[in-house]
């Protein structure tokens, strides 16, 4: 079945055609105004909102995924990276990489008046996706912003929680419902 699978969804990605390479050289830089624009977001999240803080927060999620594709040796799509990954090919870049690499390098920067979050994604039957969120410190994740350069090979994509394509939930929690149905147990209510 593993055989069949992977070059099952290669081909599903193919035909999807979101198996575009990445510029040569690697993604590239945020376009200008890009960092500000998610500052600003992340300033409008409430009061209280360090605007320094959502400054270097906007850059390090613009900037370090950069170095992470870099170190990934990012030089594909994202799913045939996953594929390389998954066959030994490359030692790291699927989604949850990302996600922990993201979420630590910003725990890094010691925030004041926002958190970082981990949250999981069922993004179709079977597969999930990882990322990494901010907010308001004090706020619950879904009131603030995904910060996820997985989707784009290393070039940060990031929207409101409620507003992205994928529900996202905490991951803890996702990670504490697997634990409990392995168990044989049944989520609590």
């Amino acid at each position: 079945m593993t055989r069949f699978l992977t070059p099952f969804l290669l081909l599903v990605c193919l035909l999807l055609g979101a198996c575009t390479a990445p510029p040569p050289g690697g993604p590239q830089p945020p376009a200008s105004g890009e960092i500000a624009a998610l500052a600003a977001s992340l300033r409008a999240l409430g009061p209280g909102v360090d605007p320094e803080e959502a400054e270097r927060a906007a850059r390090v999620s613009f900037l370090y995924p950069l170095a992470l594709a870099r170190s990934y040796n990012i030089t594909d799509s994202p799913y045939v990276h996953n594929v390389k990954v998954n066959n030994g090919q490359r030692a790291r870049g699927l989604c949850w990489h990302w996600a922990e690499d993201m979420e630590l390098r910003l725990r890094q920067e010691s925030f004041r008046t926002l958190t970082v979050h981990r949250a999981i994604a069922q993004s179709f039957p079977g597969f999930e996706h990882s990322t990494s969120v901010i907010s308001r410190r004090g706020d619950p994740m879904q009131r603030g912003i995904v910060v996820d350069p997985w989707r784009a090979g290393g070039r940060l994509f990031w929207s409101p929680v409620l507003r992205d394509d994928y529900v996202w939930r905490p991951r803890m929690e996702v990670l504490a419902e697997k634990w409990l149905k392995r168990q044989g147990g049944a989520p609590a209510p």
